[in-house]
């Protein structure tokens, strides 16, 4: 029986730092990250269903949160501005990240490649999970800038000033992303002392 890469690529995920060309006061890789976000997916979906009427499936955006930064495992993490910067970059980044995608599907075995393939590849991602997903994805760098600026990382103020405008846009189309932000977010960034007092 044929052996498997499949796993051993998703087990490197904690060694690919992320943030890579920036100074960070703590250290994050894609393993912490893509956890983060599929809490996150997860909990916005289950917002969407409760209080918004939403269909979407909360275990199923976790799941595609889980994978959605898989490419990376093979390619390592791509600053956001080195990405997007020039058009003919960004064109080449995401060929790349779905070469990746499509190498990671292909090392399961064939029976269990359909099972994964909207979950891996991100162009067969259903456009709702997908876009649940990418919120997720923002309120994740968000925080994580905000919590730099928190311990006196000034590096990371552009990075919020641009993920607050992005987050803006889905706050407007996305009411759970709004109830997330006004219920969730400023503990986020709270010392364990507050926490604790907020929960007695």
């Amino acid at each position: 029986m044929k052996q498997s890469t499949f796993l051993a690529w998703i087990m490197r995920m904690p060694l690919i730092k992320r943030w890579a060309l920036m100074h960070t006061v703590k250290r994050e890789n894609i393993a912490e990250h893509s956890h983060q976000v599929a809490v996150i997916a997860h909990l916005l979906t289950v917002i969407k269903r409760d209080m918004f009427g939403g269909s979407l499936s909360p275990e199923k955006a976790a799941t595609v949160a889980i994978y959605h930064e898989i490419s990376e495992s093979k390619l390592q993490d791509i600053n956001h501005v080195t990405k997007y910067h020039n058009p003919e970059l960004t064109r080449e980044f995401k060929k790349l990240e779905k070469i990746s995608e499509q190498e990671c599907l292909a090392s399961l075995p064939a029976a269990l490649q359909g099972a994964f393939s909207d979950l891996i590849v991100q162009d067969d991602v259903a456009p709702e999970y997908k876009r649940i997903v990418k919120a997720a994805d923002i309120i994740s760098a968000y925080l994580k800038a905000c919590d730099e600026i928190r311990f006196g990382n000034t590096e990371f103020t552009k990075v919020k000033e641009r993920l607050t405008l992005m987050l803006a846009e889905f706050e407007r189309d996305m009411p759970e992303v709004n109830y997330f932000m006004n219920v969730f977010a400023d503990n986020c960034l709270v010392s364990v002392d507050e926490l604790s007092e907020q929960d007695i």
